[in-house]
């Protein structure tokens, strides 16, 4: 069977804490792009692969030191277009015979401005409308010698060489980070790279459905599929992805853990048994795993617990559905990146994705992962391809362990009903306030601690509770929501008087870094 093709960009990793970001910008240009750790970039891959353009990204690595990462001596004669970023321009310098230094006193972190040289390049199409324009630095090392070939056409006070190209073998290099938003027109000057490596933006949503049924379907054949539903926007689609691919060979098992939001499973179940006609199990394990869970304060620990025991939950349910073959999860490519170390050797764990990896054999079921490829914001996109509901695919994410994460602490029946009521009410002033649409994620944290409190004449010994909404892009990095005190004020006034459990309310206002945007 005949596949769509689309032209593809490669981004080789070198390291970097945003180049997710890199492919965030491209896939806004209609640009498929895939990540890969230099490591396992070797002729062979690149020959497999056959980009039309390679990014090379930044990285916490010197050039000059020895056994620094390196792309392949091949890539340079493929013949396609190449842009290097920060670490990408200097191993691009270092390889073409040009020369990287130590700092000396150039290095450059944070806001830095450019100023144009005489050169003109099509990379900076848009660019230098005023003297200079403003970009995000973040180097030691420095560009001492660019490689032969290569031209200047643009400096910062500590970098000589911070925009160069040899414009004849289409090789640009930067020594900024045209991805992230400090940099005002990062933006254009990707458009620029990907417009000068000839690509058509070929990659739309509605192709991408129609290529993601079409590999379903050769897929899994005429085998059945379990699809594991928790009610969120990510395994919601990915259910009416695979209904409209295989129709009565998908059962979607809904695990009701105990920790959802208030009504939220009536809810879910009603629009996928009642409105779309998918079959649906109704699992009810709540008790299951809240007495897993009973006792257990550390966050890692409880998502292991609910990560392991929705494996049971599944296996259990897939042997009674008779030839059930394929367990199909809406795992996202940012849960892909974050789940492989560039480096090739172990990385700090922020917080376990019970969806990547780790599903044990013993399952006896094959994977079906048709949004491994997809940013959260495409999901939702795609979701309106599928035709599900705006109000519906427009919900701020859910975590997969739920309200658990929100339970900071020991989990009892107690706290979990106080906290759906307190978010209830968050969310309920959120929506007439007008202010949900313009919030990418808001809940309620239920504090492990008791406070002292005043209500009519008595006194009250109840918990305390922290209101969270951020705004973000895409979930890697994000920005507490600058709520009017107005807002906050009456916001705890109903959660104090509505909420029976709750005498003292506060307002989170990290961002992420440093903090992760749920509390565990």
């Amino acid at each position: 069977m005949s596949q769509i093709t689309h032209d593809r960009l490669l981004i080789i990793d070198f390291g970097s804490q945003v180049t997710q970001l890199i492919a965030r910008r491209l896939r806004e240009l209609n640009i498929y792009c895939e990540i890969h750790p230099y490591q396992k970039v070797t002729d062979a891959f690149l020959a497999d692969f056959a980009p039309r353009a390679v990014i090379l990204s930044g990285g916490p690595c010197s050039v000059i030191d020895a056994g620094s990462p390196r792309p392949p001596e091949g890539l340079f004669a493929l013949g396609v277009p190449v842009l290097g970023i920060c670490y990408g321009q200097q191993v691009m310098m270092q390889m073409l015979g040009g020369r990287v230094e130590r700092g000396h006193g150039t290095a450059e972190f944070g806001r830095a401005f450019v100023t144009p040289s005489q050169q003109k390049t099509d990379l900076l199409q848009g660019w230098f409308d005023d003297t200079s324009e403003q970009v995000w630095m973040s180097h030691g090392d420095h560009v001492s010698a660019i490689a032969p070939g290569f031209e200047v056409f643009g400096t910062s006070p500590n970098a000589p060489y911070a925009i160069t190209a040899d414009p004849v073998r289409n090789f640009y290099a930067v020594q900024f980070h045209p991805e992230v938003h400090h940099t005002p027109k990062g933006a254009r000057l990707y458009e620029n790279f990907v417009r000068l490596a000839g690509f058509t933006g070929d990659w739309t949503m509605a192709a991408y459905k129609d290529e993601a049924i079409r590999k379903i379907r050769d897929q899994v054949g005429d085998k059945q599929v379990i699809c594991g539903l928790s009610g969120g926007v990510d395994s919601s689609v990915t259910a009416m992805l695979l209904h409209e691919a295989i129709g009565d060979q998908l059962t979607c098992v809904f695990v009701d853990h105990g920790l959802l939001r208030l009504n939220e499973a009536d809810e879910v179940v009603a629009m996928f048994r009642d409105n779309y006609n998918i079959r649906l199990i109704h699992a009810d394990e709540s008790e299951l795993f809240l007495s897993a869970l009973d006792g257990q304060s550390d966050p890692e620990t409880k998502r292991k617990i609910i990560g392991g025991l929705f494996i049971d939950v599944f296996q259990k349910y897939a042997h009674q559905i008779e030839g059930a073959e394929f367990l199909a999860q809406g795992t996202l490519y940012p849960d892909v990146i974050e789940s492989v170390s560039f480096s090739g050797g172990p990385s700090v764990t922020i917080k376990s994705h019970h969806n990547v990896g780790g599903l044990p054999e013993k399952m006896g079921l094959k994977l079906v992962e048709p949004l491994r490829e997809l940013f959260k914001d495409e999901v939702r996109e795609l979701g309106h391809e599928l035709g599900l509901p705006a109000s519906f695919i427009g919900r701020h994410p859910f975590p997969g362990p739920g309200l658990a994460i929100r339970c900071p602490g020991e989990i009892t029946r107690e706290k979990l009903e106080i906290l759906r009521a307190a978010d209830a009410v968050y969310i309920d002033q959120i929506r007439r306030h007008g202010l949900y649409d313009e919030i990418w994620q808001a809940f309620v944290a239920i504090l492990p601690v008791r406070t002292v409190g005043v209500m009519g004449d008595g006194r009250t010994y109840d918990f305390a509770c922290a209101l969270r909404a951020v705004n973000s892009v895409d979930g890697m990095t994000a920005d507490y929501y600058p709520f009017s005190h107005e807002f906050l004020g009456e916001t705890a006034t109903r959660i104090i008087n509505e909420v029976k459990g709750i005498n003292r309310v506060t307002y989170d206002i990290t961002s992420k870094p440093p903090g992760t945007i749920e509390w565990e």
